[in-house]
């Protein structure tokens, strides 16, 4: 049998060391050997000896959390021995490890799987007010381990240095360490009065020393709820 399809760069990819790598750069594989977090439902294929554990919100804590804040990610635990394929929506996956004193503030709808030696934890976005309809919770990482996150599109990596303003339905993660805050890009004036807006109403302000991952998509955001369809800035832990 002959085809294209068949060709070296859509083989699975092997290797002897265990933990997650990329197939391509829409799908994650991780050789499991052990036991790995990952996104309820985002498993396409496995092979070996694998058991896959409902967490729901991912402990009693996380899931009061949730809750109350309507954020979080849903999760289930891998474990045994084999090779397994996640993927979301053909979304793009990329990887980034964290050591130990990183912190990484994630949009919940982001993650796609993790090792489960990280810790994470559901927190407020700092200076978001009541005024944001992306949600005001977002999923801390922390630890030493390896993550994977998706984004809808290529994304712009920005390095802040000077004053950084964001769409929140576009911000992906960023560094704990920033400090955020709102900032509202339309002035209000007569072509507001009369109806006319820019679709900006406001924007995430972000200061201090780390970078913001902007993926070129914005999430819908649900009305009435404060949050994003299966996102907003931490859709992550669902019951």
């Amino acid at each position: 049998m002959r085809s294209a399809l068949f060709s070296a760069e859509n083989l699975e990819k092997e290797s002897a060391q265990p933990g997650m790598r990329l197939q391509n750069s829409k799908m994650l594989k991780i050789e499991l050997n052990g036991e790995c977090m990952a996104r309820t439902g985002a498993m396409v294929a496995y092979q070996g000896q694998v058991q896959f554990q409902a967490l729901g919100s991912g402990g009693i804590g996380k899931f009061l959390k949730q809750k109350l804040t309507g954020e979080g990610v849903p999760l289930m635990k891998l474990t045994g021995r084999g090779d397994v394929f996640l993927a979301d929506s053909a979304a793009e996956v990329h990887l980034i490890d964290l050591e130990h004193g990183d912190a990484l503030s994630i949009n919940g709808s982001s993650v796609l799987a993790f090792d489960s030696s990280l810790q994470y934890d559901i927190k407020m976005v700092q200076g978001m007010g009541m005024l944001s309809a992306a949600g005001l919770f977002n999923c801390v990482f922390s630890g030493q381990g390896r993550i994977a996150i998706t984004t809808k599109g290529y994304p712009v990596v920005l390095n802040v240095d000077q004053p950084t303003f964001v769409d929140p339905q576009a911000a992906v993660c960023w560094s704990a360490s920033l400090q955020t805050g709102y900032h509202r890009a339309e002035q209000l004036g007569l072509g507001t009065l009369l109806g006319r807006r820019t679709g900006e109403a406001f924007t995430m302000s972000f200061a201090g020393q780390g970078f913001v991952v902007v993926q070129p998509s914005e999430e819908p955001p649900v009305q009435g709820s404060g949050q994003q369809q299966s996102g907003g800035l931490g859709g992550l832990l669902g019951s």
